[in-house]
């Protein structure tokens, strides 16, 4: 069980974003995300999005820096990917 970024790649609001994930279950990634103060809103069905000016602290406290492939092999391998078609409601 693990928790994991990918690296800060988009841009907005004025810094730039990344991407954190459970490849384990929801439960894990949000207890994760409780204890390092990410805000609920943060949540997009299946990640956190968060500035790389956390990156730093959410490695302190575990996550493992995976790039962005990795992320979405071990999410979905983890059946916890949300697909764009799910996400804009056509599935």
């Amino acid at each position: 069980m693990s928790v994991l970024i990918d690296p800060p790649l988009w841009p907005n609001h004025g810094t730039v974003w990344g991407h954190l994930v459970s490849d384990t279950s929801l439960d894990e990634l949000h207890a994760f995300a409780r204890a390092a103060g990410i805000p609920e809103r943060g949540f997009d069905l299946d990640h956190y999005d968060v500035p790389v000016e956390r990156y730093a602290q959410l490695q302190e406290q575990g996550a493992h820096l995976v790039d962005g492939r990795e992320l979405v092999r071990r999410l979905r391998a983890s059946g916890l990917r949300v697909t764009s078609a799910r996400r804009h409601g056509r599935a």
